[in-house]
């Protein structure tokens, strides 16, 4: 399977959406599956704008569209009736397959998510072809009900979407970085099931967005990791 980890750099504004389309249609060709980053059709640190910039479901016919050619996974933050969810969207065959709402909104230090984001209520896993996935939201993945979660699941495949800022830079590399990577081994290897990792990059109001999106493999293995910082476009095949 050819999967694309679209490691990019949302902006905080709407514009998001013309650039993931068009992404879509330069990729489709060559891939089965387009994964982007944590809030990529919104931008990250939103907070009030969320009442501006959030969208409905409906705004994203375009994406249901292009699906028809290729899977698409992407991250929203999405306007509900009385309020908003941070959510991962599954795309497939010119409908929306699955959504995920993230379901631990971190509320500490740099993080003001539950502020802004009602939290999700409920985690499952859906098919695709014959293939059973889960999708997990950035902060989800640090706490181990979401990991008792997963493995009662039993997917064969984990796409994690993560807006993770760079923090703890030692001479030894970037601790956050270590922090995820130990996370991801073990989740994938406690489930048996491929992860797909896919991390943005870029810089909004200070933050800066660290990349190292990756896949890692049924044994906890790293096998494929983009840089860290760069933004980038890149296909990987994952052997079934």
């Amino acid at each position: 399977m050819r999967v694309t980890l679209a490691q990019i750099a949302p902006k905080l504004n709407r514009s998001n959406l013309e650039i993931i389309a068009s992404i879509v249609e330069q990729q489709k060709s060559q891939t089965d599956l387009i994964v982007f980053p944590e809030l990529s059709l919104s931008g990250y640190l939103l907070q009030d704008k969320l009442y501006e910039d959030a969208w409905k479901i409906e705004e994203l016919a375009i994406l249901k569209e292009l699906s028809k050619d290729v899977d698409i996974v992407v991250g929203a933050a999405l306007k509900e009736e009385k309020g908003f969810k941070n959510v991962a969207l599954y795309f497939s065959n010119g409908a929306l397959l699955s959504r995920h709402d993230k379901l631990h909104l971190p509320n500490y230090g740099m993080f003001e998510e539950a502020r802004y984001f009602d939290a999700g209520e409920v985690f499952e896993s859906f098919m695709v072809d014959n293939t059973r996935i889960s999708m997990v939201v950035c902060e989800d993945l640090w706490h181990e009900n979401i990991h008792t979660d997963l493995v009662e699941q039993n997917p064969d495949r984990i796409i994690a979407l993560v807006a993770s800022p760079a923090r703890g830079f030692s001479d030894d590399g970037l601790e956050i970085q270590k922090q995820w990577y130990n996370i991801i081994q073990k989740v994938a290897k406690e489930c048996k099931a491929e992860l797909v990792f896919v991390n943005r990059v870029g810089f909004e109001d200070g933050l800066g967005f660290w990349g190292g999106s990756c896949i890692v493999d049924k044994q906890g293995n790293i096998t494929k990791q983009l840089p860290l910082f760069e933004k980038t476009i890149q296909t990987l095949t994952i052997e079934e």
